[in-house]
Formats: C-alpha cells, sequence, structure tokens
C-alpha cells in the first residue's frame, strides 16, 4: 500500500461497518479500556448518520475499496464557543508510518476552518504517543483538563489548537 493510492474522501453510508469495525479493532490492540472511549459510543455503528450534522464531516482513507483510516471533526460536545473536536482517528496497522495521519489532520482542521471554528480541541490516552508526538508536531498544545463533556472519561490527555 502506497500513500499516493490512498485516497481520502467523507465518509459514505456503505462504510459504516468498516468504520466501526476498524476503530474497535484498535482500540483493542492499543488495550484502550472499553468504557469511557470511543469504543462505547453508539454513534461508531451509524458514523455517516452521526456526521450528517451542521458544521462535522468525517473522512475516511480508502484502499481498493477497504477502508484503512479515517477521522473526524464536530462541535465540541457541551461547550459554548467557536471549538471543534478531533475525533475518532485511527488508522490500521498496515496504513501507518506513511504519513496518512498528517495528510487526515490537514483535511479536517482545514474542513474546520471552513465550518467557521476558531479552534480544535482534542482527548486522547498518555500510551498512544505516536499520536500524541503527530498531535504536537501538527501545533495542538496540552491542556491541564477536559474541556466541554464528551464522555470520555477514561481520556486523560486533553490537546487544543488555535486554527
Amino acid at each position: 500500500m502506497s500513500k499516493k493510492d490512498i485516497l481520502i474522501r467523507e465518509i459514505e453510508k456503505g462504510d459504516d461497518v468498516q468504520v466501526a469495525k476498524l476503530i474497535r479493532a484498535v482500540l483493542i490492540e492499543m488495550g484502550v479500556p472499553k468504557v469511557g472511549t470511543a469504543y462505547a459510543d453508539q454513534s461508531l455503528d451509524m458514523m455517516t448518520e452521526t456526521y450528517a450534522k451542521e458544521r462535522a464531516a468525517y473522512f475516511v482513507n480508502e484502499d481498493q475499496g477497504e477502508v484503512v483510516g479515517g477521522a473526524g471533526i464536530a462541535p465540541l460536545d457541551n461547550f459554548e464557543g467557536h471549538v471543534c473536536e478531533l475525533q475518532k482517528m485511527y488508522f490500521l496497522p498496515k496504513a501507518r508510518g506513511k504519513g496518512l495521519g498528517a495528510q487526515m489532520m490537514e483535511v479536517c482542521l482545514q474542513k474546520a476552518k471552513s465550518f467557521g471554528f476558531e479552534k480544535c480541541y482534542l482527548e486522547t490516552l498518555p500510551y498512544m504517543t505516536d499520536a500524541a508526538k503527530l498531535y504536537a508536531k501538527s501545533g495542538f498544545e496540552y491542556l491541564d483538563g477536559p474541556l466541554g463533556d464528551t464522555g470520555h472519561y477514561s481520556c486523560d490527555v486533553w490537546m487544543i489548537k488555535t486554527l
């Protein structure tokens, strides 16, 4: 699989099963708790519907018909202001280390700017070190506590970036 062969596009209804399976597989691989994280989100099984709301978008990385990664942005839940959240950014092992994360991040942040967001927030776990390196390289800075209320109480690393 080569980066140039991988398509980035908005999610379609036919992707829902693949995306849910991909996210749950990566979370299990990473040893993420099944409660208090994206694993338990009811939205995983209906991602197209979840992101078919105002100022939200979810993108997938497709390699010859297979979804190998994805990431989205949406307004930060339970927060006043023009802040979005980078959500559910995960890649299958075979799609990692190819620069897709940085590419997907740029697509999401550009979409967030086009929606009029001023800042982008994210939550992760301390042992997801490769992800944290990517976020920091992309200009995200660490926060001392969470913003809004995402329901992901097991995620205890919080970051934000001015768009």
